[in-house]
This record gives structure tokens, sequence and C-alpha cells, in this order.
């Protein structure tokens, strides 16, 4: 299908473009910006007049909990809340059941999210078999099978011998290694940041030295082997520096932030809510603010949702037996547009750490820009419309959010895949 989308205020950063454009659309692709390509007729038009015109968002961390965990959501649910949040490219981390480190699994997961024919998934395969931290995986093959990284989700290595030999063995062939910090017996038993609140409360803490420890072994090992190493999640202030350090001395290192640890703290956990049992932890306000300031001047590239959709039973417990995770996809960009309104920045800012950074990061070429002859991968919201978060409006099966009652900026209205029309808002509300 021709579609013609008049009157938005286009925004790719990648390509440098904030301003009132037409978009034009055929076969899929991009076919002009601005100007219509010869010969063009529309045989659909969009008004966009008052609205965004964006690429379509990348979320570097949405866990989808298929194979292994339907009963937690499926494909379809999850696949159907990211067109609902405008996010057309998903980044799976590898912790499903069975884990996916083997072709064969890969290629299952690709086939049955290409057959729902919504968003694109590009799979993270399992850094070791199994995530158990003793076998490498076969990258090479599994990189043929569809991944685009490879990483141990949450599982941290045990073995640094191993760690240094899955970071040589990447950067032989030129893979990157995404890894969350989090050193297994620091952070054993905790729950919630060590801080004044988890004493307070008498719930377990796991401390900033865990984040810490973990991620100067990786970075040393990544200087060590010449891996291109990807930090997920950084949650401490401290953490910037290593990082930064790191890329003075020559270290290929990115990292992202996940968009609730932008804006909330310990002090959110308030009567243990076990909304806001997460992980990493929520961690004090003085780390809050350094995340926040380290996004906006480019020290972290990236933010994701880290999309963890739990099922009520396992959220309705006492806050240390809960099930951490929280629900994200359909928060990205309300989330991402909230910090960029308190921070006063260009919203073209907050747009790229979500579409052409987040699509670097991953590895994505044919995704996060609105380049002529691009993937026609579109998001259209209203940044000036502000939707209360609520269990009824969240379409994934998880309704797990510190952020239920809230009102955040930001609401999609309609959702391109490859020039077809996935979401459209007036379906659903003529708010």
């Amino acid at each position: 299908m021709t579609i013609h989308i008049k009157n938005g205020r286009l925004i790719d950063p990648a390509n440098k473009i904030d301003a009132l454009h037409d978009l034009f659309i055929a076969d899929g692709k991009i076919a002009g910006v601005g100007t219509a390509p010869e010969g063009f007729a529309a045989a659909k038009t969009i008004d966009a007049s008052g609205y965004v015109v964006a690429p379509g968002l990348i979320d570097l961390a949405a866990r989808l909990r298929e194979p292994g965990f339907e009963y937690k959501a499926t494909l379809e649910s999850e696949m159907d809340a990211a067109m609902a949040g405008g996010i057309t490219s998903l980044a799976i981390p590898p912790d499903t059941d069975p884990v996916l480190d083997e072709p064969g699994l890969v290629e299952m997961l690709c086939y049955r999210a290409k057959k729902l024919n919504r968003a694109h998934v590009y799979p993270i395969g399992a850094l070791t078999i199994g995530l158990k931290g003793e076998q490498l995986s076969e990258m090479a093959e599994l990189v043929e099978a569809g991944c685009v990284a490879f990483s141990q989700a949450n599982t941290p290595i045990l073995d640094t011998r191993v760690l240094a030999r899955a970071m040589q063995y990447a950067a032989t062939f030129g893979f990157r290694v995404w890894l969350q910090p989090l050193d297994p017996y620091l952070s054993k038993g905790g729950v919630a940041h060590d801080g004044e609140v988890a004493s307070r409360l008498g719930l377990p803490g796991i401390p900033a030295s865990a984040e810490i420890v973990a991620l100067y072994t990786y970075l040393r090992l990544a200087r060590q082997t010449g891996a291109r190493l990807h930090i997920t999640r950084v949650s401490c202030a401290e953490s910037l520096d290593l990082i930064e350090k790191a890329r003075t001395d020559g270290v290929d290192v990115t990292c992202d932030v996940a968009a609730h640890h932008l804006h909330l703290s310990d002090l959110d956990i308030g009567y243990f809510n076990p909304h806001c049992h997460v992980v990493p932890p929520f961690r004090g306000q003085r780390d809050r603010l350094a995340l926040s300031k380290a996004l906006a001047d480019g020290r972290i590239n990236a933010i994701c949702s880290d999309h963890t959709p739990v099922d009520d039973d396992a959220k309705q417990t006492p806050f240390s037996e809960s099930e951490p995770g929280t629900t994200g996809l359909e928060l990205l960009l309300p989330l991402t547009l909230k910090w960029a309104q308190e921070h006063q920045l260009p919203l073209i800012d907050a747009v790229a750490r979500i579409t052409s950074e987040a699509a670097k990061i991953a590895g994505i070429a044919k995704g996060g820009h609105l380049s002529v002859g691009a993937r026609a991968d579109v998001c259209i919201f209203d940044a000036d419309a502000h939707q209360l978060i609520t269990r009824s409006m969240l379409k994934s099966q998880g309704k797990n959010t510190p952020f239920l009652g809230l009102e955040l900026p930001g609401k999609v209205r309609y959702t391109f895949v490859e020039g077809t029309l996935m979401y459209d808002a007036g379906q659903y509300s003529r708010s």
C-alpha cells in the first residue's frame, strides 16, 4: 500500500531532521521525505497535524516470555503491547525456557514472531550453554540463526576464566557481548538497594558494590580481550565514572538505563510496594539523578524498557518473596518524554535514545531512521497528550508497574511496521 502521512512534525535523529515534513511510504519502505516521489499516488492518507512522526521505537530489553513462561505472557499479548507503545523492534534476552542457546530455538522464536507480523524480533543469544557459565555457546551458529549479540541475562558467570574466553571468542568474530553487572555473592539474597530505606523496612540489601565489582571485572576483561561490550541497565552513579574511564582507555563499551530507573528511587518502595521490586534495584536519589544527567549528556547511550511481565500471583506477596520485574513496553515512550521534559531537552534528543542510538547498539541497520529506502517502521505520537496509567489500558498480559495511577505524557496514535498500519489508537479510543 502507498501511504501519505501529511502535516506531521517529522523527527529523525539519525538524519538530524526535526521539521514539518510529509512522509511517503510505498512497498513497505520510505519512498520520500518532504517531497513525493515521481508518480506517487497515495492509497491511504493520514493527517498527522499536531503529532510527531518518528522512526519506530527500538527496545533493547523486552522479555516476551516465550518459550516457557506463557502463563506470564505470550508473544501475541506482548506484541500487541509493543504496537500500542510504538515499538517496532525488540531485543529479546536469552533467559527463556529453554534458554536461547541453540540455533533451532532461535529460528523457532524468529519464525513465531514473523508469523505474527508485528514487531521485528532480535534475539540475544546465550553466552554460555544453559546460561550455566561453564561451556561457551556456538556463537557463530547462533548469529546465523538470527542472534545480534550475546548475554547472560541476569545470570552472571562465576568462573572469570570462562568469561574471558567468551569475550575473546566474541572479539574474534566482532560479536557484541551484553552484560548486566551484578556480583552474585555481594547481591545474594538481596531485594532492595542497601541503604536507609532497606534498613528501615528490614529488607535484605544489594549494595552498590555488587554492580561496581562486576562492572570493573567486565571492563577489565573487555580491555584485555578487545571485546565489544554493552553494559545493560546501569543503576549506580559510580558505574558511570568507570565506564567513562574505560572509554578513555580505548575500550569499546556502550551502556543503557531502564526507563523506570530514571524516575524512581528506593524511596518509592514506600510501604513494601512489590511493583518496585526490580533487578537491578532502585538505588538512592543521588544515583537516580546521576543516571538521568548522564543520559542527557550522552554518557549513557540509550533507554530500554526492561520489560518483564509477571503474573499477579507472583506480585501479590510480601516484597521479599515477590518476583522482580516491571511491565514497560507501553511506558517506554511516556517515561522517555517525561525524562526529557524534566531536563528541558529537545524532543529530537529524547527520540534518539529510543531509536537511532538503540539501533546502533543492537546493530539494526534497517531500523531507527526514516531514510529514503529504509524499512517503513514508523511511530506517530502526540507528545502533548497525557494518559492515566491503568491496568485496563495496558495491553501487556503483565500489569505489574509502579506507575499505575499516575499520568504520563505522550500517546501513540499510529504504529506502522514495514508500511503496514498495525496500531491505530482511534480504533480503541477517540480521546
